[in-house]
C-alpha cells in the first residue's frame, strides 16, 4: 500500500488496487494502483511502497527493474526500497487547472518478464491561492436619477484553487446606500452585483468609497479586497439596455481569426450624448482571443482557439452611453472540440530477430496509442496494414501487444515491414501510421526442390564410357548448411549389382555419367531414382526420377527371312502361272531389321533381273508382281537379285535371290529342277524350251491317263506310295515353320505354306485372304518330283505375320 504526505502536517494514505484482464490470450493480470496525495509535496517525498503494492519482494527489485514510463518526471521509483517518490513540483493548478478531479496516470514497466502496471495518483488541492481581483479599484458612475434596486456588476475575483478552497463569497463594507448580491455564472464561477438601496443625491454626496472583499472557504480562509468608488453623476434618466442579459454561442475550435462570433445590441431611450452607446469588455486583459468593435458591438476571433486549452469563455460586456450610464451583459462562448489532433503510436520494445518457427501467439512488441482530443475524437482504434502474420491484442487502455498471428516463412519474406495505423473516431477520422521492420531468422524447414518433376534424357547407343549424359539440379531456399545440397542415386530398375557399372552421379554438381557404352538392342531404357539432401539438422531430402532412353544407331543390317535357303543350301523356287495377268502377286521378299525407327525402315530394290520389265517390286512392301504378261520370247525361268536397304545414315543392306518359274502345272517345273544355272541367253534357247515344254506336256498327259487307269485297277496298293495321286490328299510331312519376328517394318500379313519331304523344299507365299474352294497349292513327294495339285484344305499351312 502507498502513502502520501501533504503540507501543514496533514497526511493521508488511500491506495486502491483494481485487477482486470490484461490480454485475451495471455490472461495476464494487470494491476492499477491508486494513490491520493496533496499538492506541493516536497521532492523525494514517499507516495507509497509501489513494489509492495505490486506484490514484489525486495529481493526481486534488482531483477524486475521497476521504472516509470511517463513524459514528465513527476515521480520516480526507488531502486532499493521500491517506493514511489515525488520527482518534481506538483502544482495542481498548473497540472489540471480548474478541473475538479486531478489525477496523474502513468505506466510502471517491470522487466524480466516484461509487463505494464498502471498507476493513478490523485492530486488533492490545498488552499495555496488567494482570491485576486483583476483591478485593485473600480469606479462606478451612477446617475442621481437611478432608482433603488438598480444593479451594477462589479469586477470579479479569481481563485486558482478548486472546491471549498476556491472563491466562495463577496462581502461589501457596511453603508446605507448599497448592498451586495452574489451571482453565479453557468460555469460555476461567482461575481458580485452592487444593488442601490436608496436614491442618490449628487448635491448631498458626490461619491462613495466602498470596500469589496472576496473570500474562499479554505482552512484557514484566504481573502483579498478591492476599492470601489461610486461617482454620482447628473441625471441621465435611461441607462443602455442590452437585448439579452446573457448571450450564448458555440464555436468550433478550428474557426479562423477574423471570424465574427456574434453582435450584441443595446438601446438607450435618452437622446443626444446620453443615447450614444459604446461597447467594451469589462476585463479586456483576460480575453486576448477576441476583439470587440466598440461602435457596432461585433465580437470577432482575434487568435486561434484550442479546445484542449480552454473549453469555455465567459465575457462581460459593457454598454456605456454618453451620459456615463453603463449596462452589462454576459457572453458565454463554448468551444467545441474538433478532431484536430492525430493519434500517436509509441513503441516500447522491439526484438532484433524472430525465428521463423515461432509459435502462434508469441509476444513480439509492446506499444501504446495517444490522442490529445477528447470524447469520440480521442477514442482510437488500431490495426495492421497489409497481409502480415501478426495480430494486435489489447493489453490495457491505449496499450497493445503485437503477437504472431500466422506462420512465418523466411524464404518467402526474410523481413516484414509492419505498419500499425491508429485511427480515432472523429468525423472525419484522423489516422497516423508507424512502421517497424522485423527480421526473420532461418530454420531448416525446406526440403530441396528439383527444378523438374522428372527428368528424361536421350542417349544414343555406343556412347563413350564416362561421358556426361544428364545433370539434375535441386535448390533449397534455406541459408547456410540448411540450403547446401548433395546428390546420390538411391534406387533403379537395374539390378543393384550392375547399377554402378552403368551410371554414377556427382554428389556436388548432380552430373550423371555413363560408365559403359549402351546398346539399344539390349537395353532400350532404364529408370533411376536420385536424391537431393541438404546439410541441415535434421537433414531434409527429396527424390526425383531420371529416365534414360537409349537411342538407336544404324548398327544392324537388314536380315532376309524369305526367300530362305533350304537345309542343304539350295535356293527355293516360286512358280508363276503362264497366264498371269499384269499385277499378279508372285511372291514377297520378307526382311527385318533389329534397329528401330528410320534405321529399320526398309526399302526393296531390284539389283539384277534376267528379264528387265517383266516383274515389278514394291518399294516398301517387297511384293513381286508381274509387270506384264509372259511373252513367247520370255524364258520360263527367271532370276531376280533384290537388295533390301534400311533408312539409316549411312544405310545398310542385304540381298536376296528369287528363282521364278513360269508353269501351269508341277510337271512343267520338273525339267527345270535339273538345270539350276540360269541360261546366259534366254532368247536363244526360247525355241528349245517351247519344244521341250510341248513334249513334256504330251508325256505328262499320257502318264496321267496311265496312272488314272492304274489307280482304278490297283486298290490294294500302299497309300503312302500313291497318296499324292489321290484327289484332295497331300503328303503329311513335318512342316518347316520360319522364325517369328515381332519387329520390323512389314505393313502386311501373309500366309506362308511350307511343305518339306527330303531334300527339296517348296515355299508358297500368299496374301492372308480366305482361299476359295477352287484354289490349289503345290505339293511334293520324297523324290522331289513336282505333283499336280492337292486340296488346299488339307495342306499344312502356317501363317506368318510381318508387321
Amino acid at each position: 500500500m502507498g502513502s502520501g504526505a501533504g503540507e501543514k502536517g496533514r497526511t493521508e494514505r488511500r491506495p486502491v488496487l483494481f485487477p482486470f484482464l490484461l490480454s485475451l490470450f495471455g490472461l495476464a493480470l494487470s494491476e492499477q494502483i491508486r494513490y491520493r496525495i496533496p499538492e506541493e509535496m516536497p521532492k523525494g517525498s514517499a507516495v507509497g511502497n509501489l513494489a509492495k503494492d505490486l506484490g514484489f519482494s525486495v529481493q526481486e527489485l534488482p531483477t524486475r527493474k521497476l521504472r516509470i514510463s511517463s513524459e514528465k518526471p513527476y515521480f520516480t521509483v526507488s531502486a532499493e526500497s521500491g517506493e514511489l517518490l515525488v520527482g518534481g513540483r506538483l502544482d495542481r493548478e498548473q497540472i489540471c487547472g480548474k478541473n475538479p478531479a486531478c489525477a496523474l496516470e502513468f505506466e510502471v514497466v517491470a522487466e524480466n518478464p516484461l509487463n505494464f502496471y498502471h498507476v493513478n495518483v490523485e492530486i488533492e488541492d490545498v488552499n495555496d491561492h488567494t482570491p485576486k481581483f483583476t483591478q485593485n479599484s473600480f469606479e462606478l458612475q451612477i446617475s442621481e436619477s437611478t432608482k433603488p434596486g438598480a444593479r451594477f456588476i462589479l469586477g470579479s475575483a479569481h481563485d486558482a484553487d478548486v472546491g471549498t478552497n476556491a472563491l466562495q463569497n463577496y462581502q461589501l463594507s457596511p453603508n446605507d446606500h448599497f448592498s451586495l448580491v452574489n451571482k453565479e455564472k453557468s460555469d460555476g464561477s461567482k461575481y458580485p452585483e452592487l444593488v442601490l438601496k436608496t436614491p442618490l443625491d449628487r448635491e448631498k454626496q458626490k461619491s462613495y468609497h466602498l470596500t469589496l472583499t472576496a473570500l474562499d472557504f479554505g482552512d484557514p480562509p484566504l481573502s483579498s479586497i478591492a476599492k470601489i468608488q461610486v461617482v454620482v453623476t447628473d441625471a441621465n434618466d435611461n441607462p443602455p439596455v442590452f437585448s439579452q442579459d446573457t448571450y450564448r454561442v458555440s464555436l468550433l475550435e478550428s474557426v479562423y481569426p477574423g471570424t465574427t462570433v456574434l453582435q450584441v445590441t443595446a438601446t438607450d431611450q435618452d437622446e443626444g450624448v446620453n443615447a450614444e452607446i459604446s461597447f467594451s469588455f469589462s476585463e479586456a486583459s483576460q480575453i486576448p482571443q477576441f476583439d470587440l468593435n466598440s461602435n457596432t458591438g461585433e465580437i470577432t476571433i482575434l487568435n486561434s482557439l484550442d479546445f484542449e486549452e480552454i473549453k469555455e469563455y465567459s465575457i462581460v460586456l459593457e454598454a456605456r452611453d454618453g451620459g456615463g450610464m453603463i449596462a452589462q451583459c454576459t457572453v458565454e462562448i463554448e468551444v467545441l472540440d474538433e478532431n484536430d489532433n492525430v493519434p500517436e503510436v509509441i513503441f516500447q520494445s522491439l526484438p532484433d530477430l524472430i525465428m521463423e518457427d515461432t509459435e502462434l501467439g508469441t509476444h513480439i512488441a509492446l506499444f501504446k496509442i495517444r490522442d490529445k482530443d477528447s470524447g469520440h475524437n480521442g477514442e482510437v482504434t488500431c490495426k495492421l496494414e497489409g497481409d502480415v502474420p501478426f495480430k494486435i491484442l489489447t493489453s490495457s487502455r491505449n496499450t497493445y501487444k503485437l503477437v504472431t498471428g500466422g506462420v512465418l516463412d523466411r524464404e518467402q519474406n526474410p523481413e516484414y515491414n509492419v505498419t500499425i495505423t491508429a485511427t480515432d473516431l472523429g468525423k472525419p477520422p484522423l489516422s497516423t501510421s508507424s512502421s517497424v521492420t522485423l527480421h526473420v531468422g532461418d530454420v531448416n524447414d525446406n526440403a530441396p526442390v528439383f527444378h523438374q518433376a522428372s527428368y528424361v534424357v536421350h542417349v544414343a547407343e555406343n556412347n563413350p564410357p564416362g561421358v556426361s549424359i544428364a545433370q539434375i539440379s535441386a535448390s533449397d531456399p534455406d541459408l547456410g548448411p540448411n540450403g547446401s545440397v548433395s546428390y546420390a542415386i538411391v534406387a533403379s530398375d537395374l539390378e543393384p549389382r550392375v547399377l554402378s557399372s552403368y551410371v554414377s552421379v556427382s554428389a556436388q554438381s548432380g552430373v550423371v555419367f555413363a560408365q559403359r557404352a549402351f546398346d539399344h538392342e539390349q537395353l532400350r531404357a532404364f529408370e533411376l531414382t536420385l536424391q537431393a539432401r541438404d546439410q541441415g539438422s535434421p537433414a531434409l531430402s527429396a527424390n526425383v526420377s531420371l529416365r534414360v532412353l537409349v537411342g538407336d544407331r544404324n548398327d544392324n543390317a537388314p536380315r532376309v527371312l524369305y526367300p530362305a535357303l533350304g537345309p542343304d543350301g539350295s535356293a527355293l523356287f516360286d512358280t508363276v502361272p503362264r497366264a498371269a495377268e499384269p499385277g499378279y502377286l508372285v511372291t514377297k521378299v520378307v526382311a527385318v531389321d533389329a534397329d528401330s525407327g528410320h534405321n529399320a525402315w526398309l526399302s526393296y530394290h531390284v539389283l539384277q533381273a534376267s528379264e528387265p520389265g517383266l516383274f515389278s517390286l514394291g518399294l516398301r512392301t517387297g511384293e513381286v508382281r508381274t509387270a506384264r504378261a509372259l511373252g513367247d520370247r520370255d524364258a520360263a525361268r527367271q532370276r531376280l537379285l533384290v537388295a533390301v536397304r534400311d533408312g539409316g545414315q549411312p544405310p545398310l543392306s542385304a540381298t536376296a535371290t528369287l528363282h521364278l518359274v513360269f508353269a501351269d502345272s508341277m510337271q512343267e517345273v520338273l525339267p527345270e529342277l535339273s538345270d539350276l544355272p540360269v541360261p546366259s541367253d534366254p532368247q536363244a534357247e526360247l525355241q528349245f524350251y517351247l519344244v521341250v515344254a510341248l513334249a513334256l506336256i504330251s508325256v505328262l498327259f499320257l502318264l496321267a491317263v496311265i496312272l488314272a487307269i492304274a489307280l482304278r485297277l490297283r486298290h490294294s496298293s500302299s497309300p503312302a506310295a500313291w497318296g499324292c495321286f489321290q484327289p484332295g490328299l497331300c503328303v503329311k510331312s513335318g512342316p518347316v515353320v520360319p522364325p517369328n519376328y515381332s519387329e520390323g517394318t512389314l505393313p502386311y500379313s501373309y500366309n506362308l505354306c511350307v511343305a518339306q519331304t527330303g531334300k527339296t523344299e517348296f515355299n508358297f507365299l500368299q496374301c492372308s485372304e480366305q482361299l476359295s474352294s477352287g484354289q490349289d497349292l503345290l505339293c511334293g513327294d520324297a523324290s522331289g518330283v513336282m505333283f499336280p495339285l492337292c486340296n488346299s484344305s488339307e495342306l499344312t499351312s502356317h501363317q506368318v505375320s510381318f508387321l
